[in-house]
């Protein structure tokens, strides 16, 4: 009879047990997973759930392969943070945020949630790809929240490895401290977005091993990478992301790359048979793939003895210690260069590893020959190489400064054209007979061929000559213009177009076509005959902006391409015009916007911080990402344009000034800008640099926000300008005083715009050391990182209202005496 009473309990047990182990893959907003339970991944592939390392008695919450008998575990939750019993609990909070309980309650660990627009009952998911997630319920995609953008010390199939610029998160493994203990290890393996992307294995902050860039088949510093059956891999660079990643090949194979206790990056193969995980391969293969072992200069072959070598046309710079094993010292040029004289060339090294890209600059449209000639041109340009190895090669890479951790192959290494003396190139083409009489042959050929080619070009330019002189007038003051005409259309590498063209497209520069006055004369909007709307700068008679200022804004536009740049179509210097032709932006310019109480409503707070990050990823292009660095040096809300789109281009850049691939500073005795953006720095001494842009960039940051000019800010309680105004509000938790009125109906996010003005007092403060780059400033803006507290701002002080605009100005700095500045020419 007690027999019978049992068994519907026993049944009622069992059929429990069965709907739990139903739905094993997903917890719920009103469930827990406690120590002992465990959810698996709807395939089988992984588990979720507690567990101790080794001889460890300490609890984790972890992700391990199911279906290997050897428990491999592959994601670590609270791995700083380890549980001492098993009263661990796991809940899923109504804000989507993971939560890790000990049994007092205390949280000891909790996921960091992405921003969402609505969470709606959110429930914890492991898929079969190793992967936990957080989502809405009823949305298999719409992630919260995944541990994939958090891994630990193990690289699975189909996670990104590498950098979300958009939302500023790095995806990068860190080691175990040892095989029983998972808190975060000494070694870490992560990309780095300087120069041309690269992943460094390092030992706290100290380099150990570098991957190198990726040349489209694979990292140049690792050449047994190589289509295999296992997995396929691809590298992804874009504007907007950065990464590595690779997909199994037959989703039956269970292969992972994990960064080891000790620093070593391999690759493993579970082998069912053998019931045990199988070595694939290793990113460092040798000791030549120590980080920068054989020192500037410096080539490792480790089939040669000693392993370390100088590159053709370098010898050791202390020959003693190179000799005797100690390569740290480097290499040096054997033969002093005279860079401009034409004695360079450069000197072909196959089969290399190729070196360090952090302080190199890209372009991937441009081909090899075009590289070979921007690299000469710059004095600081050290070597180049494709960016691209396939198809013959695309794309460049310019290394300024020293070539460091270098390193020969035998195969699948890579080509580098290191520039030397031509005297010292000529040493390491060994010619025989034959070759020389070759050379010489090549050598007359070519010269008959170039003489054929000058009487061609000597003839077509005299008759084109004489056509053009047939038109105007055969003064000596048109003949040179003729003549500085072609030299810039040779330097601008632009089309040029003709002044009627011009005149046609703008109705003869009419009234009605006027777009606005510049500092340097009007602009117009035109239709060419094709039907493509354009807008012409044209330098006033009487402006101050002279030839240089004009060239200096057709080489340095043409050369740049970036979404947030104005884009030039042309130019024309003809009779006694000046002029630029830019693509249309029918919005016009930020200031038409911001400053006018009537459309302030139209710019909302979602599409101003567009604008400010757009505005950002354009600074960070011309300071870090173009082929020189470029400093605007007259960013303002009027040089920044709107297209129809209201994305933002960064305009006007007759003022900017370029510096060398290792300079970021440089000073002036010819201050020229705008008074209420340029930096104290720069306005007082003439010193500037890539921080004076930010400092102009926190200028605008500050006045997108507040609706106000910096210059010409008034307020009853005091006399600062805008910057102390924000400064003190800042200071005095009075942030939310500084937004502007048109943003309150759109700006939900409060804590955002107050984040977008704690960036713009930091881009301010007074010492240049203390604004951060806009590389950081990107992140900052794309990122919850943690922010420092903002120092005071530059011309903090009380002054008198002189005037109530922006006055761009061009002073001269005495060059023995700083007491004073005149005013040259006020625009």
């Amino acid at each position: 009879m007690e027999a019978i009473n049992v068994l519907p309990l026993l049944l009622i047990s069992l059929l429990l047990t069965f709907l739990v182990t139903e739905a094993t893959d997903i917890i719920t907003a009103n469930q827990t997973l406690k120590d002992g339970d465990t959810i698996v991944s709807k395939g089988g592939s992984f588990e979720l759930g507690f567990f101790s390392p080794g001889g460890s008695r300490n609890r984790y919450l972890g992700i391990w392969y199911k279906k290997v008998s050897l428990q491999t575990v592959v994601w670590v939750a609270n791995r700083d943070s380890p549980l001492y019993d098993l009263s661990g609990t796991l809940k899923v909070s109504e804000n989507g945020s993971l939560r890790l309980f000990s049994g007092r309650d205390y949280i000891i660990w909790s996921s960091s949630s992405l921003e969402k627009p609505v969470v709606r009952n959110p429930i914890v998911q492991i898929l079969d790809t190793g992967n936990l997630v957080v989502r809405n319920s009823g949305y298999d995609q719409d992630y919260i929240w995944q541990s994939l953008d958090y891994p630990g010390d193990t690289f699975l199939p189909g996670m990104k490895y590498g950098i979300d610029f958009s939302t500023g998160i790095n995806r990068f493994l860190t080691s175990w401290i040892s095989p029983d203990n998972p808190s975060t290890g000494n070694y870490t393996n992560k990309m780095d977005p300087s120069g041309v992307p690269q992943f460094f294995l390092k030992k706290n902050s100290v380099d150990v091993f570098r991957a190198g860039p990726w040349n489209g088949l694979r990292f140049t510093g690792m050449p047994h990478l190589k289509p295999n059956p296992i997995y396929r891999y691809e590298f992804v660079f874009t504007e907007e992301e950065v990464y590595y990643t690779y997909k199994l090949e037959n989703p039956s194979v269970i292969t992972r790359m994990q960064l080891n206790p000790n620093g070593a990056l391999q690759r493993y193969t579970w082998v069912d048979s053998l019931q045990s995980w199988n070595f694939y391969l290793s990113a460092q293969m040798d000791s030549c793939d120590q980080y920068m072992l054989c020192g500037s200069y410096g080539s490792c072959n480790i089939n040669e003895s000693p392993a370390c070598r100088c590159l053709k046309g370098f010898v050791p710079k202390s020959p003693e210690a190179y000799y005797a094993g100690d390569w740290s010292g480097g290499c040096v040029r054997e033969v002093k260069m005279g860079c401009g004289k034409g004695e360079e060339d450069f000197l072909k090294i196959s089969k290399l590893k190729l070196p360090d890209t952090r302080g190199s600059w890209y372009d991937m449209r441009m081909d090899l020959s075009e590289c070979k000639r921007v690299c000469l041109r710059n004095c600081s340009c050290s070597a180049y190489s494709p960016f691209d190895i396939r198809d013959r090669g695309s794309g460049c890479i310019l290394w300024f400064g020293d070539l460091i951790d270098i390193r020969e192959y035998n195969e699948n290494g890579q080509d580098l054209y290191v520039r030397l003396a031509t005297s010292e190139i000529a040493k390491y083409k060994n010619y025989g007979v034959k070759g020389k009489m070759r050379i010489m042959l090549i050598i007359v050929f070519s010269t008959v061929l170039l003489l054929i080619c000058l009487c061609i070009c000597l003839t077509f330019c005299n008759m084109r000559k004489r056509k053009k002189l047939a038109t105007i007038e055969t003064s000596h003051r048109d003949l040179d213009r003729v003549s500085s005409r072609k030299q810039e259309e040779e330097d601008a590498e632009l089309p040029f177009l003709d002044l009627e063209a011009i005149a046609e497209a703008t109705s003869g520069f009419s009234d009605e076509n006027k777009l606005g006055q510049g500092g340097f004369g009007p602009v117009y909007k035109g239709t060419l005959s094709c039907g493509q709307e354009i807008a012409v700068k044209r330098l006033s008679r009487t402006s101050r902006q002279g030839i240089e200022e004009f060239k200096n804004e057709i080489k340095l536009i043409a050369k740049l391409q970036h979404r947030n740049l104005v884009k030039i179509l042309g130019y024309c210097v003809e009779e006694d015009e000046r002029m630029l032709i830019y693509e249309y932006q029918p919005n016009k310019s930020l200031d038409s916007f911001i400053f006018v109480k009537e459309r302030r409503k139209e710019l909302d707070w979602p599409k101003r911080v567009e604008i400010i990050k757009g505005i950002a990823r354009g600074l960070m292009y011309l300071h870090q990402d173009s082929r020189l660095r470029i400093i605007h040096r007259d960013l303002k809300a009027s040089n920044v344009l709107l297209d129809s789109d209201m994305t933002p281009k960064i305009s006007d850049f007759g003022l900017a000034r370029t510096l060398g691939g290792d300079e970021t500073e440089a000073n002036t005795t010819r201050v020229v800008g705008t008074y209420g953006y340029m930096s104290p720095e720069y306005q007082i001494d003439g010193f500037f640099s890539l921080k004076s842009d930010v400092f102009s960039f926190g200028v605008l940051v500050l006045e997108i926000v507040s609706g106000r000019r910096n210059r010409g800010f008034c307020n009853q309680e005091h006399k600062l300008n805008l910057l102390g105004h924000a400064w003190r509000q800042y200071t005095e938790d009075k942030a939310c005083e500084l937004i502007d009125e048109a943003l309150k109906e759109s700006c939900t996010d409060v804590s955002e715009v107050l984040r977008a003005i704690h960036i713009g007092l930091l881009c301010v403060q007074q010492d240049p050391q203390d604004r951060p780059t806009m590389s950081v400033v990107v992140l900052m803006l794309s990122s919850d990182m943690l922010l420092l507290d903002p120092k005071e701002p530059g011309f903090y002080n009380e002054r008198n209202l002189l005037y109530s605009d922006t006055t761009s100005i061009n002073l001269e700095i005495p060059s023995k005496n700083f007491q004073t500045m005149s005013v040259i020419d006020p625009r």
